[in-house]
């Protein structure tokens, strides 16, 4: 599998106005592709595709010397991007429903919105304490935990006025001691989880803890001249507090999916449309807010990826009346209770049981998921019985 290490750069003045520059040619190039697409498009019915643009790439570098100082694979992956922005388009327009608006066309990028630049085969190497790029030179760099694998790509990337090495490198996948344990989770906005064993997660809310920061930052960035030092300033203010928000939450996430999966061997878990919860109209606005702060696919993106680095089952099951039906693994009448968002306890006039309403769900889940490996189970024996 394919895993990556992130570590941060200390560039000195002279490399980051360098790494700055690199990243506006990059941009550049992006935005020339972007166009040149849809001008053909526009006068003939038809645009280049990535290997005719790539094979610009050296005609470019002949009237605009500049971009000598750019490695050609880094040029080659800013077209790749193109590439990739324009199929991605195509498929949003595939998948658009009639009678809808059709998806945005993919933009150019302003001023910087081009944060990253991708070095595939070459232009690079790593000693001990350093990292030398190409027309650069070598970069002090911290690695706090050593590279494992085969290094794949690097890209270096630039962040609330940081600079950060991310390496791509294939692994291979080191199981954890076999466990027979399982659990099924239930996540939620008064509890961020609450887990079929009845214990509870309590839900940080780190967006709301720095939200009267934000906004007096924001405030404050709002009223600063455009160009000025003092709106720089306030910009790197605002930055830093969204920065601290994701690191916490980033923080957070991997502690609790590293404790699920270093325990159990089965994890169970609802299969959530968190973008479609949060773009939903019927949605309340700070309703949606809870949602984003909570950060449920950060969460399941982070557990699947340790899940399968550990060699552990991930079960997804649909959410559908999960906190309605009365149903445990014990045995109960699998009553199904109607009840709104606000009732926060599950009682049964069936069979009388009373239960918290999210633990009900984390019951449901986990029965649900155990159902769903039991028939996988089945069917793989069937498979080689046949």
């Amino acid at each position: 599998m394919r895993k990556a290490f992130v570590y941060r750069l200390y560039p000195t003045p002279a490399q980051e106005t360098a790494l700055d520059g690199v990243l506006a040619l990059c941009r550049e190039v992006y935005n020339s592709m972007v166009n040149w697409r849809k001008h053909d498009f526009e006068v003939s019915g038809q645009s280049p595709n990535y290997y005719e643009q790539k094979k610009a790439l050296p005609i470019w570098k002949q009237s605009h010397p500049e971009l000598r100082e750019i490695h050609s694979q880094t040029l080659q992956d800013v077209v790749k991007r193109v590439d990739l922005a324009f199929q991605a388009f195509f498929r949003r327009v595939k998948a658009a429903p009639k009678g809808y608006p059709s998806p945005g066309y993919p933009r150019m990028k302003g001023i910087g919105q081009y944060d990253s630049f991708t070095f595939t085969q070459g232009g690079y190497s790593v000693t001990e304490n350093a990292l030398t790029l190409f027309k650069i030179g070598v970069v002090k760099v911290v690695f706090y935990r050593a590279i494992e694998g085969e290094i794949k790509t690097l890209t270096i990337r630039k962040r609330s006025e940081k600079w950060f090495a991310c390496f791509l490198c294939e692994v291979v996948v080191e199981s954890l001691s076999e466990s027979q344990e399982s659990i099924g989770i239930d996540v939620g906005l008064s509890q961020f989880a609450t887990l079929s064993d009845g214990s509870t997660l309590e839900n940080p809310r780190f967006f709301r803890k720095e939200e009267k920061a934000l906004a007096k930052a924001q405030r404050k960035l709002s009223r600063q001249k455009r160009g000025s030092s003092s709106r720089r300033e306030a910009r790197k203010v605002v930055s830093r507090i969204h920065e601290r928000i994701r690191n916490r939450r980033h923080n957070f996430v991997h502690q609790f999916a590293r404790r699920l999966v270093n325990r159990y061997g089965t994890i169970v878990v609802e299969n959530l449309n968190v973008k479609g919860m949060v773009k939903n109209p019927g949605t309340l606005r700070v309703l949606a807010k809870s949602i984003s702060d909570a950060s449920w696919s950060m969460f399941r993106s982070v557990l699947t990826q340790k899940a399968e680095s550990a060699v552990r089952r991930l079960v997804s099951v649909e959410p559908a009346y999960t906190s309605q039906d009365c149903r445990v693994p014990s045995g109960c009448c699998g009553y199904r209770v109607r009840k709104k968002l606000s009732e926060r306890v599950h009682s049964c006039p069936n069979c009388g049981l009373v239960l918290d309403r999210d633990h009900n769900a984390a019951l449901n889940i986990i029965s649900l998921g155990l159902q769903r490996v039991s028939q996988s189970v089945e069917a793989a024996a069937f498979m080689r019985a046949e």
